[in-house]
């Protein structure tokens, strides 16, 4: 599978939270921001970090930002340099955009200009939104017959305290863990030797018959 990249325009409190959570689960994560100090104090949490207006389309247009999967338009307290991103972005090819609004009329323009996805991040926390991301990107990089799904499941009780290696998930179920979120982290490498914590949730894929069942004992609802 190969790594997502991701470029971020504004690093306000969202625009950080949401490049360090990327950054943190193994990303390519490029920022670009006005502001030399903001860029100088990422610098060291992600892959590139460029001092730029996003106003300035030839400035932007040197730093292949066509090569990027996702685009995080995180400006919302500025709506031209969130419009002009978000126009940049869509022209240059950049195949999913999601961009942060203030309001709903705000999201509205933004959603007209293109963007795949509108957040507000009053009711969203960056690293929820993060995480979302990452997750959507394993989605989308994984073609599945109609019989199988992937799908996300609470560690069932029975579970915790064991590896994955004990519990043996591929061999006795037929499903594969290819993620697990552990409070903020994402993993989608999870070392087959560690334990699995209450509160983990486990990203599987398998036959939908079997991931139903699943789903039907986290839910305590007798299978026969």
């Amino acid at each position: 599978m190969n790594k997502k990249q991701f470029v971020i325009f504004g690093l306000g409190r969202f625009g950080k939270s949401v490049a360090t959570t990327l950054s943190d689960n193994g990303c390519d994560v490029l920022v670009i921001d006005a502001d030399e100090n903001s860029v100088n104090e990422m610098a060291d949490y992600v892959t590139y970090a460029v001092k730029a207006d996003a106003t300035d389309t030839e400035a932007l247009k040197s730093l292949g930002i066509s090569n990027f999967d996702v685009a995080i338009i995180a400006m919302g307290e500025n709506l031209e340099a969130s419009v002009m991103a978000t126009i940049f972005v869509k022209e240059v090819g950049v195949p999913y955009v999601l961009a942060k609004a203030q309001n709903d009329l705000q999201g509205r323009i933004l959603k007209k200009l293109g963007a795949d996805m509108v957040v507000y991040p009053e009711k969203e926390t960056g690293v929820r939104i993060a995480n979302s991301l990452l997750i959507n990107t394993l989605f989308d990089a994984v073609e599945l017959p109609s019989n199988y799904s992937m799908m996300e499941l609470d560690a069932l009780p029975e579970w915790i305290g064991k590896s994955f290696h004990e519990l043996d998930l591929r061999a006795r179920l037929k499903i594969n863990v290819i993620g697990i979120k552990s409070k903020k982290q994402l993993n989608i490498n999870p070392d087959p030797d560690e334990a699995i914590a209450e509160g983990d949730v486990l990203i599987l894929i398998g036959k939908n018959e079997v991931l139903n069942k699943l789903a039907l004992m986290h839910k305590k609802v007798e299978i026969k």
